[in-house]
């Protein structure tokens, strides 16, 4: 459990992709264009249980959900 607000790398770490800002960005600019009505956690690039942790932790408004926010934005 984190002490602190987690951020976009560490949602990465979380999803198992790799974490590092050149990676990120590539995974941003790779999958931008969601269309707007799509909700993050239905988006054909997660596997099930990258899915499951999102749909999750937006259903729970867990200390991901900021994160997870400021992911769908930037990929919509």
């Amino acid at each position: 459990m984190f002490t602190q607000q987690p951020g976009i790398n560490d949602l990465f770490v979380q999803l198992g992709l790799p974490s590092d800002e050149p990676a990120i960005e590539k995974f941003i600019s790779e999958h931008r264009g969601l269309k707007s009505a799509q909700p993050l956690a239905d988006a054909p690039f997660w596997n099930d249980a990258q899915a499951s942790f999102l749909r999750q932790a937006l259903a729970e408004d867990a200390e991901w959900a900021e994160v997870i926010d400021e992911l769908n934005t930037r990929l919509h």
